[in-house]
């Protein structure tokens, strides 16, 4: 058996912040590496075995640079920072946290919370159009809203426009009470939530007045060049083909488009092509255009989501082989 130490007090991180509420982050790191840990006075005692009580070391202080960044972890991400343990990406994910994509309205820092979403980010900065496509959860929304607001901040944009299939209402608007913007606002509300923390409830609608900021469905894009502007299409996976090519040929002078989806999750007619599924396959290869895959990895939600996503998957796989089969 081996005993080593970590200082807290050296990596400016307190007991509190690393371990949460009664103490669940040791009792699931003891449980994960089978080691004993004990407080003693700004020092963690870790014993066990030589490697178990190395990987421990490592995860301690991956953590602990998690922690002082988000000041504390959440339960939600200890699997993720095991995962990062197990496949020696430590140091990757550390570099991650140092870069800041923004800060919402009241100085919250925006990052990467997974190396999934900083392949979104950098995809998005390089790229005139970038393709992000993974389950719910995945933050595909947010960090676009996100990046685009920081985009309009630097007055490197005119215009924000944002929208969004609204084939839950089978794109029949008219069957549905009130005006137009009480119609589509139920479709669009996750877009006007991102915008809310870039920018606050009452700036937001002040540059929705202005026309700095459109929301609209997508049926509102047609016949229209879009400059100056970073465009974000949501829940993509719902066009059909016709309605992403109307929409990619769209794209502006001085112009970048984010799509974002999750081909599990499409609502389409069964006789019906998505879009996003056809863009995907059509338009590998051309260096402007980047797509990026997340993955249950990058659920930044409630642990019990990933679990939830991956029992979907997996009864959908197992349906498409008995369907094969019987075939």
């Amino acid at each position: 058996m081996t005993t080593r130490n970590f200082d807290l007090k050296e990596r400016n991180v307190t007991y509190q912040q690393l371990v949460g509420i009664e103490s669940k982050t040791i009792h699931e790191v003891e449980k994960k590496y089978k080691v004993r840990i004990n407080e003693k006075s700004d020092v963690l005692e870790v014993t066990g075995l030589e490697e178990d009580v190395e990987h421990t070391l490592q995860f301690l202080e991956l953590a602990s640079e998690v922690a002082v960044r988000y000041q504390h972890i959440d339960n939600q991400d200890l699997d993720y920072l095991f995962s990062l343990v197990d496949e020696c990406k430590t140091h990757r994910f550390i570099e991650v946290m140092d870069e800041l994509l923004t800060r919402t309205f009241n100085g919250k820092p925006v990052r990467a919370k997974t190396l999934g979403q900083k392949q979104l980010i950098d995809s998005m900065k390089s790229h005139d159009m970038t393709f992000a496509i993974g389950p719910a959860g995945t933050g595909k929304t947010y960090l676009a809203v996100c990046y685009a607001a920081e985009q309009l901040k630097k007055n490197e944009i005119q215009k924000i426009i944002l929208t969004r299939p609204a084939v839950e209402a089978g794109e029949n608007l008219g069957f549905l009470p009130g005006d137009l913007k009480e119609k589509v606002d139920p479709y669009l509300r996750p877009l006007y939530d991102a915008l809310d923390d870039m920018f606050s409830p009452e700036r937001t609608q002040r540059y929705i007045d202005k026309g700095v900021i459109e929301i609209a469905p997508l049926a509102y894009m047609r016949g229209r060049t879009l400059d100056d502007a970073v465009v974000i299409l949501d829940e993509a996976q719902n066009t059909t083909k016709a309605q992403m090519m109307m929409f990619l040929s769209r794209l502006g002078r001085n112009s970048k488009m984010i799509i974002t989806g999750d081909v599990d999750q499409i609502d389409l007619p069964r006789h019906q092509l998505s879009g996003l599924k056809v863009a995907h396959e059509y338009l590998q290869g051309i260096n402007e255009i980047a797509f990026v895959k997340l993955t249950h990895t990058d659920v930044v939600r409630h642990p019990l989501v990933i679990k939830i996503l991956k029992k979907f998957a997996e009864g959908d796989r197992n349906n498409e082989e008995n369907s094969n089969h019987r075939r």
